[in-house]
């Protein structure tokens, strides 16, 4: 069965934006192997495109966020930005059968490759920047990243890092952790820890380990000063 030639207006339909210029996506989605490339690959709006996505998702992520430190904005955007992420908005988008590609690279499967399929991604926010300007462009990131925003997939720190942190902005001496109480036989213990920072009341964790008990006493002392909430980081 001969394959279907992809249309177009359903990717543009995906993107959310009508091109006034559409030689610009055309160039978007045109890799460097391509015979019809002649100089004009992506890779020229990808490098436009990086930095179009970095400004939006950091101003996406001030306004998200109003509360959040520098630190905490730093490492989302981090996030957003990283090449895994890139990859899955332009497989949300399905841009893969619409990449121009040379014969031996559309033969490898490079349609699935995630370093182009990354690329791609940022090179048509830089088409999608040259074409309608920064609203147009911001508004794309702002539709394409948003389910990522809400939920990223790693932790963004650990509790006793988080912690240290929010001491250290406040001038306090780095928190203290102490065993208060060992339990259970010496093949399955569980303790009980205390964390002390200064001008608070103290917090405890449990866990099978030191460190465990150490993260959880932590995380509950950031719950309880607001600093965490349970929407963002879930339960232990």
């Amino acid at each position: 069965m001969a394959r279907r030639k992809p249309n177009i207006e359903e990717l543009l339909n995906r993107l959310g934006y009508r091109f006034g210029k559409p030689e610009l996506l055309d160039e978007a989605l045109t890799h460097v192997s391509a015979p019809q490339a002649a100089g004009q690959s992506y890779q020229r709006l990808e490098f436009l495109g990086d930095r179009v996505l970095g400004l939006a998702i950091a101003e996406l992520l001030f306004k998200t966020f109003p509360g959040a430190p520098e630190g905490e904005l730093s490492r989302r955007l981090a996030e957003l930005v990283r090449r895994e992420s890139c990859a899955e908005i332009a497989i949300a988008w399905d841009v893969g059968p619409y990449l121009k590609l040379g014969a031996g690279e559309a033969h490898s499967g490079e349609r699935r490759n995630q370093t182009i399929l990354a690329d791609v991604c940022e090179a048509i926010i830089g088409a999608v920047f040259l074409d309608g300007g920064y609203e147009a462009a911001s508004a794309l990131v702002e539709r394409a990243f948003q389910p990522l925003l809400a939920a990223p997939r790693r932790p963004l720190r650990d509790p006793k890092s988080a912690l240290q942190e929010w001491a250290q902005g406040r001038g306090l001496p780095p928190p203290t952790y102490s065993v208060v109480e060992q339990t259970g036989p010496d093949h399955a213990p569980k303790f009980r820890v205390v964390v002390k920072v200064q001008g608070t009341d103290n917090e405890f964790g449990v866990g099978t380990s030191k460190r465990i008990a150490e993260q959880a006493a932590a995380r509950s002392l950031l719950l309880r000063e607001a600093v965490w909430t349970e929407e963002e980081h879930g339960t232990a």
